[in-house]
């Protein structure tokens, strides 16, 4: 009998190699599964449907893999292994970045960003200190970084990819850093 993980890993390699093939919306369950050597059943014993096995793949391959990284306050390799391992399957990132609608790719990579930067929040203790008005909340600060962080990686795979992982932990780590009252040295006082 198969580790329920194996299960998982190939669903998800299938659907990478189909979504690869044709077009997202036209891949059936019944597809991934025969592509994993499962039957349907197997796939509905793991996963609701195709885009819940997506924002698996989402999870387990950009973000899950930072998280070690983040907690060890090593930023910059996190950002760099996040754009490396989008890279490693251009494919089928380029691919599924075109999905649209309620259940598109860049509305599963802002949920999964947004949790990892909220656990990340959490983890550092960083809750009432944000507080410098009621809406100044850890759910508020996520959501807002993580749509800063599905913009440049929804973009980077647009264009091409053609940045170096390097090259694109420098821009998102200097735009995170840097408000626009910085950038445009613009005095408030």
């Amino acid at each position: 009998m198969q580790d329920s993980r194996d299960v998982e890993r190939e669903l998800a390699q299938s659907l990478k190699k189909l979504a690869v093939e044709k077009p997202f919306e036209k891949i059936t369950i019944k597809q991934i599964a025969d592509g994993a050597g499962v039957i349907r059943v197997t796939f509905y014993n793991h996963f609701q449907d195709k885009y819940d096995l997506l924002a698996w793949i989402v999870r387990r391959d950009i973000f899950n893999p930072v998280k070690i990284l983040l907690s060890n306050l090593m930023y910059r390799q996190a950002l760099i292994l996040i754009f490396t391992n989008l890279r490693r399957d251009r494919d089928f990132y380029m691919r599924i970045e075109k999905i649209e609608g309620q259940n598109s790719f860049s509305q599963i990579v802002e949920e999964c960003a947004e949790k990892l930067i909220l656990d990340l929040l959490r983890e550092r203790g960083i809750d009432e200190d944000l507080k410098i008005s009621p809406q100044m909340t850890p759910e508020y600060i996520s959501r807002y970084y993580a749509n800063s962080m599905c913009y440049i990686l929804l973009d980077w795979i647009r264009n091409g990819m053609t940045e170096s992982p390097e090259e694109m932990a420098t821009i998102y780590a200097h735009l995170g850093s840097h408000s626009i009252i910085d950038l445009l040295n613009v005095n408030l006082d």
